[in-house]
């Protein structure tokens, strides 16, 4: 890491934060949200919508080597949350990490917290998503991700007065299936799912950048990652409803910047998934950035002990920064 890169992205400024009205979440790990601590605080005010009939424990499992902040995945998610991460030089924008999982689980410890950290140190307040799972009997079925995703980022919009950044400088960055719901996010119009159930959820539910980082982003074959897909929408889906939740397909009329990462030798989610996504918001006409990396495999997270993957998140906070976030 090149301390000269973090230092200039933690200057760029971003200080005028408008003001929205409506419930503000509480924080639900204490009142102290200082510098360096992770806070949780619930995504929804009491039960998520459409539990009526999710019958599936939500279940913590620890992976090793255990670390500091926690190392582990999470199934069958019952209650979604958003953590916080506050940098201790604010540059003004902050970041929705959305980690992988293959619509299975949750990465938490290898997509969540180490990317939260290296992108606080870049100066951005950062937010992990613990999502809910398609496959689980939500009422929203396959949708019941993005259902969390855009509560995420209208929750993250109304914290912008407390927390000090501004409203107007939210991004994304995905990983893997997090990667497809960060892509499904940042570049489709805005799809009401549910009805608002208090005032943040008529907040915009729109980023101005995002990254995805070895997405999972077309579902048909050959290309797709098939256990992604088959949590998604069900081992017999219908080349129709494989289509409709294929990325590349319908992206919205002015897509916001997108950066992709992408190791050559991805052995779970071929490379052509982001170029297959480039390639389609090059149509829109939006601004695409792409590194294809010589090796990485994937899930790679930081990239800490893989050389050729270690500085994506310079390329990113690059990008980022050239772009509003």
């Amino acid at each position: 890491m090149r301390d000269s890169l973090w230092d200039r992205r933690s200057v760029l400024a971003g200080a005028g934060a408008l003001s929205f009205a409506g419930a503000v979440p509480a924080v639900a790990q204490g009142a102290d949200v200082g510098v360096g601590a992770f806070r949780t605080m619930p995504l929804w005010p009491g039960k998520p919508p459409g539990g009526a009939r999710v019958t599936a424990t939500e279940n913590r499992v620890e992976r090793q080597p255990a670390t500091a902040d926690g190392n582990y995945i999470v199934e069958h998610v019952r209650k979604p949350t958003l953590t916080m991460l506050k940098p201790a030089k604010p540059n003004g924008a902050a970041l929705l990490l959305i980690p992988g999982g293959g619509y299975r689980f949750v990465s938490m410890g290898n997509e969540g917290f180490p990317v939260a950290r290296r992108f606080a140190e870049a100066g951005y307040t950062c937010f992990i998503l613990l999502y809910r799972l398609p496959a689980d009997g939500w009422s929203a079925g396959a949708d019941v991700p993005l259902q969390d995703a855009q509560r995420a980022v209208r929750t993250i919009r109304s914290l912008a007065p407390r927390e000090g950044f501004d409203p107007g400088r939210i991004g994304v960055v995905g990983f893997s299936a997090g990667g497809h719901l960060a892509a499904w996010l940042a570049t489709r119009d805005v799809r009401e799912i549910a009805a608002p159930v208090d005032a943040i959820d008529r907040l915009p539910a729109s980023v101005t950048a995002a990254a995805f980082v070895y997405p999972v982003i077309a579902l048909r074959d050959p290309v797709a990652h098939k256990g992604s897909r088959e949590q998604l929408l069900g081992a017999d889906a219908t080349p129709a409803r494989i289509a409709a939740y294929s990325l590349e397909e319908n992206v919205m009329a002015t897509p916001p910047p997108a950066v992709l990462v992408h190791a050559l030798d991805d052995p779970a989610v071929p490379y052509q998934n982001s170029l297959l996504m480039a390639e389609a918001l090059r149509a829109r006409k939006g601004a695409v950035e792409v590194h294809l990396l010589e090796s990485g495999g994937h899930g790679f997270g930081l990239g800490t002990t893989k050389p050729a993957v270690a500085n994506w998140p310079e390329l990113v906070a690059g990008f980022l920064g050239r772009h509003g976030v």
